[in-house]
């Protein structure tokens, strides 16, 4: 098993110059790994050998625990290691980071029941070893609890290893900005941005605690080690500006850089915005090879950094900002001209391939003329605010188009939305028939109270809604009843928030729908930033059954396009296939999104960004054709763009 070194560490300094090199506008040591599950393994291991050590030594070994999403893999590994290695937690004490105020321990929210549900219950670890901050403390007794909280990890000889996740604030703990570099544990007002990134498991924004109880970063810098944990696109603003940025109260993180044994792990999306990443060529002689993908990116960034078209690059623009190398085989004529015609050669009206015309230099094939299609939506509404305006050109086109829509959306429909839709039908059929099941239903939904489980009634009864609302949509863009596919995957219908893994019944839906309609072209949502995880994981349904599906016949004959979701969208140097839109079909891609009601004036997970879903669709479209326009292509009103994905 591979272990993390800091950079205090001799293997660390003897690193070879290159690689120092590269890593030289890092202030903080950090370790880049393929995906969370392989970061995940190793910090678990590291705690492990920790563990063993301390036990060796007959000395306790204490632990600085964090929750959140991020570490729930890492606690999964210790607990296998526990039960199948015999790893034993008895020498173990732990002090939890924080804990929302005020919180009953028993509330599924609480980090109490976070930590026992997915550690503490599961190994050996004395009851008596475990420090949660309590919620519940009087709030004239808390001052002097968390001087106690102190008090108890310097009697317990301090943190030896303490795990760390980061907000999107660059909050460490809930030490949001403006916190003191000496700041101890205490009670804190959370920042709104957390609040929002709380909400969904809350239930909405309004029901996110004021205010939590958090080890200060003093304390946490007191710890002996450091390890941060940063998974997803998320996270990448702020892991570039917390590891490359000044020491900042504006961002707590940032006064890692004064620790001299921490260690960011993160995966490679975390890690995209770090120069060495980003923008390779500024850190070292870099080797394109002939990489047209890389060297598109270059170009582009050239442009946007100087404010210049494609065309309009200089020879001294390149050799002036780290791109001379491009220019060792082709002048700055030849390379404009290139990455031109390959950007340009990306944009087409046909998004299902253009009849009678030469498809060499055109995205998608000229034949079948008619192509059987397949959406894939994550959610009911991600067909059309991500890909409206193709979604209604394939179908202007001629496409026989099918819609999947993966999961029931029942999560993201307020109760008192379906309050009114089950009022509505109650007074309806009053006096018509027996409206007992629906008094019962309006009984329960307004008696319901925030992080309350629904009850099977209701969550059918939310997913009608948002199922009516695909019909409304479709309808709009001519699309026949009979090609939307309900899947309603197994994953997401949990009756809560919390969702489960992919697993093997979700594949084979997936896999069964893609047998019968025997697609020509797949769009599927790879945005990646979807706050909820619900598209990552109805992605690697996809994946998964591609793959088990790639030897029969009539998969030779199909591509698959990704499309981005609300979030983020595809940089120029990744987009493959580019579609315009007049301003007709903006506003037609805008009334098919009002009719998902539920969705707007304040949907529940809007995340940290406020815009309805429509407004943050136009936008990012308009700001796709703007981008193109300032290299120097021709002015369209908006563009949805895609990338090709090859099984």
């Amino acid at each position: 098993m591979s272990k993390l070194y800091s950079k205090n560490d001799q293997r660390i300094k003897h690193q070879p110059a290159g690689q120092q090199e590269e890593m030289r506008y890092e202030k903080i040591h950090n370790v880049v790994f393929d995906d969370a599950q392989a970061a995940s393994l190793a910090v678990a291991h590291e705690i492990a050998d920790l563990i063993t050590l301390k036990q060796s030594e007959g000395l306790p070994c204490v632990l600085g625990l964090a929750t959140g999403s991020s570490p729930i893999k890492v606690y999964k590994e210790l607990v296998r290691l526990h039960k199948e290695e015999g790893l034993s937690f008895k020498n173990v004490i732990t002090f939890n980071l924080d804990e929302y105020y005020p919180m009953s321990k028993q509330d599924p929210q609480s980090y109490w029941h976070f930590m026992h549900k997915h550690l503490f219950d599961h190994i050996d670890i004395n009851p008596a070893n475990i420090h949660i901050p309590n919620g519940e403390i009087p709030k004239e007794q808390v001052r002097e609890y968390c001087n106690q909280y102190e008090d108890k990890i310097q009697k317990a000889g301090g943190i030896d290893f303490q795990l760390l996740g980061i907000g999107r604030t660059g909050h460490i703990g809930f030490n949001e900005p403006g916190s003191n570099i000496n700041s101890a544990t205490r009670m804190v007002t959370l920042n709104k941005v957390t609040k929002t990134d709380a909400a969904e498991t809350f239930g909405g924004y309004k029901n996110v605690p004021q205010k939590a109880i958090t080890m200060g970063v003093g304390t946490v810098l007191s710890a002996r080690r450091i390890v941060l944990l940063a998974w997803g696109i998320n996270k990448a603003e702020i892991i570039e500006k917390t590891i490359e940025g000044d020491i900042s109260t504006h961002i707590p993180a940032t006064f890692l850089q004064e620790h001299n044994n921490t260690t960011f792990v993160i995966d490679q999306t975390a890690a995209s915005n770090l120069t060495r990443f980003k923008t390779p060529w500024l850190v070292s002689d870099y080797d394109f090879k002939k990489n047209y993908d890389e060297i598109t990116r270059a170009v582009v960034w050239l442009c946007d950094r100087l404010k210049k078209p494609i065309l309009g690059l200089r020879e001294e623009d390149y050799l002036e900002n780290g791109l001379g190398n491009l220019l060792v085989e082709k002048s700055a004529y030849d390379m404009n001209i290139k990455i031109f015609n390959r950007i340009q050669r990306t944009i087409t009206g046909w998004p299902g391939g253009k009849p009678n015309a030469d498809d060499q230099y055109r995205p998608e094939r000229e034949l079948p003329h008619k192509k059987r299609v397949i959406i894939f939506s994550p959610h009911p509404d991600d067909d059309v605010i991500s890909m409206g305006g193709t979604f209604d050109r394939l179908v202007e086109q001629g496409h026989e188009v099918h819609i999947a829509y993966q999961t029931s959306g029942s999560t993201a429909v307020a109760d008192t939305e379906a309050l009114r839709f089950v009022e509505v039908a109650h007074d309806m059929l009053l006096g018509k028939t027996d409206v007992s099941h629906l008094e019962e239903v309006i009984k329960i939904l307004r008696n319901k109270k925030a992080g309350d489980k629904e009850t099977l009634d209701v969550w059918k009864l939310k997913g009608n809604i948002r199922r009516h609302e695909c019909y409304g949509a479709t309808r709009y863009y001519n699309v026949p009843d009979e090609n939307l596919h309900f899947l309603n995957l197994p994953f997401y219908e949990t009756q809560a928030v919390e969702k489960q893994p992919i697993g093997e019944a979700d594949i084979k839906i997936i896999e069964e729908l893609i047998r019968r309609v025997k697609p020509h072209q797949i769009y599927a949502a790879g945005d990646l930033a979807d706050p909820h995880g619900t598209h990552k994981v109805a992605l690697d349904g996809i994946f998964a059954a591609l793959e088990r599906l790639k030897h029969e016949e009539y998969m030779k004959d199909c591509w698959v396009w990704l499309y981005r979701g609300a979030w983020h969208e595809w940089d120029i140097h990744e987009m493959e296939m580019v579609v315009p839109m007049t301003r007709d079909q903006v506003l037609r891609k805008r009334q098919a999104i009002f009719f998902h009601q539920s969705q707007k004036d304040g949907a529940m997970y809007m995340g940290s960004d406020m815009r309805e879903f429509w407004q943050r669709a136009e936008e990012r479209n308009a700001d796709t054709a703007k981008r193109f326009r300032e290299l120097g292509f021709a002015q369209y009103e908006a563009m949805e763009a895609f990338r090709r994905y090859f099984f």
